[in-house]
């Protein structure tokens, strides 16, 4: 508990020792323009939402949504209770610290990953209907139950209907990334992409996401009660590589703490994972074999441990 950020980041000038990360991963992006992704509206005919969503998937890899059935108040309240959470004094969040990477609901920090970064992260995973996964999760506050319910569960229902696909379990993590002394030095998450089928992200006002696009990185404007989505490794094997998983990363700020709710929509465990039937023919044969989605997130760990994070090669031991 004493390596938890949000309880002592404010007593640092500097960085503490062991923080440090590689100077490839700190590339600064080339141009400080931010960008706001491609906004995609919900609200429009089927035909022209998933062109919309294809060509950002095709483009980008990630994009926002509006009118997407979440409301505004379950928005605001998220993201109230999210503070609420980490604003509690410390001997009401002991009991959920753990380094344990197999722990379904814990609370942990970036000194949990491989090398050190700037986050605290509470991780819930849970099934549905919630049902009584919902009493593993923090009671306190008091209404954080009620409230992460009711949000999971509406963004359940919008992860779906992006996928048109049955999915597995769904893990909501909320990430709070406090106010770093050097943040020139420091990531909150280093470059990344999602092993998942689909991520939600309610990113708040506060900008720190920046995907890597055009050989830079971009810095992600978030819209007001946008969600941005991204679609994982997952998708860009059922899809055979026509949409992309893009790498992304989290960077720090000297000033003011960020919080992001995210949502990943997983396949069961058990689901085959490969390429979609109906999208390959003889001029775009399989490029990825079918394997079931354990194994496939299994392989793929133990190929980024072996390989040190290289993501430039990063679905090779998928590929036909």
């Amino acid at each position: 508990m004493d390596s938890m950020l949000h309880l002592t980041s404010s007593s640092y000038t500097s960085l503490p020792e062991g923080f440090s990360v590689p100077a490839d991963e700190l590339q600064s992006a080339v141009t400080s323009t931010v960008v706001t992704l491609p906004v995609i509206d919900l609200s429009g005919s089927r035909d022209e939402v998933c062109h919309a969503i294809l060509d950002a998937g095709k483009e980008f890899g990630f994009f926002q949504v509006v009118n997407h059935g979440i409301r505004e108040e379950t928005l605001r309240e998220m993201e109230a209770v999210c503070d609420e959470f980490f604003d509690l004094p410390v001997e009401h969040k002991m009991d959920l610290y753990s380094d344990d990477k197999s722990k379904p609901n814990r609370l942990f920090s970036g000194s949990n990953y491989s090398k050190m970064y700037w986050i605290d992260c509470l991780r819930l995973t849970h099934t549905f209907p919630v049902g009584d996964s919902k009493n593993n999760w923090p009671n306190k506050p008091q209404r954080l139950r009620e409230v992460f319910e009711n949000f999971t569960e509406q963004a359940r229902v919008l992860g779906m209907e992006l996928l048109h696909m049955l999915g597995g379990d769904m893990v909501l993590a909320v990430n709070r990334y406090p106010p770093c002394p050097e943040p020139s030095r420091m990531l909150g998450l280093p470059p990344h992409c999602d092993r998942n089928l689909v991520t939600l992200v309610l990113s708040g006002t506060v900008q720190g996401m920046e995907v890597f696009y055009n050989g830079d990185w971009i810095k992600v404007d978030p819209m007001p009660n946008a969600l941005i989505v991204n679609f994982g490794i997952q998708i860009e094997v059922v899809t055979n590589g026509i949409v992309k998983s893009v790498e992304h990363r989290v960077v720090t700020n000297m000033s003011v703490s960020r919080t992001s709710v995210v949502t990943t929509i997983n396949a069961a465990n058990d689901c085959l994972l490969g390429p979609a039937q109906e999208l390959l023919s003889d001029s775009n044969p399989p490029r990825y074999r079918t394997i079931t989605c354990r194994d496939f997130l299994r392989i793929y760990t133990e190929w980024l441990e072996q390989s040190e994070g290289d993501l430039k090669n990063h679905m090779k031991p998928f590929r036909i």
